[in-house]
């Protein structure tokens, strides 16, 4: 009897890693934002809120049709930068 994996749910762990990863990047692109707009840089509040915006977009990378655990395992968006060792 072999073991199987529910890839929906896989799929669902897997996004939430990426959610933790992100956390801490946009709690720091919200200070960088924030000195933008007091100093009225108005071209980095664009450059921040875009790097937002792709971190914001990170759960819709396709993963959907992955149907082996051990490749949705390599799939890692490089806006998240290096992918944790224990992952």
């Amino acid at each position: 009897m072999s073991i199987q994996v529910n890839m929906n749910k896989a799929r669902d762990i897997w996004r939430d890693h990426w959610r933790s990863a992100r956390k801490p990047l946009l709690e720091n692109l919200d200070v960088e934002f924030m000195r933008a707009v007091e100093s009225g840089d108005t071209a980095k509040q664009a450059e921040v809120a875009s790097k937002k915006q792709e971190l914001r977009d990170v759960t819709s990378t396709a993963v959907d049709n992955i149907e082996d655990p051990n490749y949705l395992k390599l799939v890692w968006p490089d806006c998240l930068g290096e992918k944790p060792e224990r992952l």
